[in-house]
């Protein structure tokens, strides 16, 4: 969507292109990210210091990446996509040998400057990558079985290389935003239905094997199910984080408790206040009203997302622009989720709110690919 009329060929064509961007999608991301900069300075007790001041700082070096990737025409983009697929898979490799770790896991690379986390990188190049695969392919072959066996084959590769750091959430993302690419190019619906009855037939047999002679997981990863199910269990132990989240997010009530009051997050019973659980902070201090205006402005995005895909007449950028906007859907309906309690807790940020530096960038890198898909992408090739 634009302002204006695109057939207004008259304008430079560096002005026809910012005159063309889908300028309420870029407001609704400044939006957002408005809701994550009030409350990192509200869990750091009113202060710009340690997390609203370099999130505002990374958030506008992410702008300008966004326009800067926006700028650049669609089909350079098309053309860099297995370099960008490779080169994720190459950092994926150097963290799993030389990275930083942090919290249990061996996600990061310590570049000085920020601590880069590939996987974040991978939830792009994945998109980019099924995205010119299935612009290459005839669609007549889309559901051939040795045509759906290659993007499986990109999507599990990485896929795994992430589960080892272990990094389960980001895992999970990959496969949904993976998937989502090839259901909008044309796969069959009988794989979906197929690998869905996998899924519900693997996860019975954990359950059924359990006390048997053939038990599937370890008697402490059963108990950390049981715990998920109901963390009452182990209330300040596994169940810990949940039940704090739980009660920061019914004690905000409608309104809320104000800006800045929030009992969890100011007396640090709430953890991960400013990453993974930024949005019960959220709920505590402005309750009902406040999540639902960040719900619907998630929900716009959304909206504008998909009316440029469907839209888009280039296939590659109306793929690259759906696998985006999955990818994006994923994080926050997978962190609400697990806040809620209606998902284990794997470790997903809440998108352009929760703090973080890889996250923050990339994404809005996608949101620049957006933007190049939308301004470029008119035509049938770009």
């Amino acid at each position: 969507m634009s302002f204006l009329d695109p057939t207004l060929d008259q304008a430079p064509r560096g002005l026809r292109k910012i005159l063309f961007f889908n300028w309420p999608l870029v407001l609704l991301v400044i939006a957002v990210s408005g809701f994550g900069f009030l409350m990192l300075y509200s869990v750091a007790g009113g202060s710009l210091d340690p997390w609203a001041r370099p999130q505002i700082i990374r958030f506008s070096a992410g702008m300008v990446i966004m326009f800067v990737v926006a700028f650049v025409p669609l089909a350079f983009w098309r053309q860099v996509s297995p370099m960008v697929y490779i080169g994720g898979l190459v950092l994926l490799l150097i963290v799993n040998l030389f990275g930083a770790t942090g919290m249990g896991a061996q996600r990061w690379l310590n570049l000085g400057f920020i601590q880069l986390q590939p996987s974040e990188v991978m939830k792009i190049a994945i998109v980019m990558a099924l995205a010119l695969y299935y612009d290459w392919l005839p669609s007549e072959k889309v559901s051939r079985p040795l045509y759906v066996a290659i993007p499986l084959l990109l999507i599990a590769v990485p896929a795994m290389m992430v589960v080892v750091q272990p990094d389960l959430g980001t895992a999970i993302l990959l496969v949904l935003s993976g998937g989502v690419v090839m259901f909008l190019a044309g796969v069959s619906y009988w794989y979906f239905g197929g690998a869905i009855a996998i899924g519900v037939g693997a996860v019975t047999s954990v359950f059924m094997s359990r006390g048997t002679g053939w038990q599937s997981l370890k008697d402490y990863q059963y108990r950390r199910i049981d715990t998920f199910l109901d963390p009452s269990l182990d209330p300040l132990g596994a169940g810990y984080h949940i039940t704090q989240s739980k009660i920061a997010l019914g004690s905000g009530g409608i309104s809320g408790r104000g800006f800045m009051q929030g009992t969890q997050s100011r007396l640090n019973f709430l953890p991960e206040k400013q990453t993974d659980f930024i949005f019960t902070t959220l709920a505590e201090e402005f309750g009902y009203i406040g999540s639902t205006i960040l719900l619907i402005l998630y929900a716009l995005i959304m909206v504008f997302a998909i009316s440029a895909a469907m839209k888009n007449k280039n296939r590659f950028g109306a793929l690259l622009i759906g696998g985006v906007a999955s990818t994006f859907f994923f994080y926050f309906a997978l962190n609400m989720a697990m806040v809620m309690g209606l998902a284990p807790v794997v470790g997903v940020p809440l998108p352009l709110v929760s703090y973080g530096g890889s996250a923050m960038l990339v994404l809005l890198g996608g949101f620049g690919l957006i933007q190049s898909a939308h301004v470029h992408g008119r035509g049938a090739r770009s």
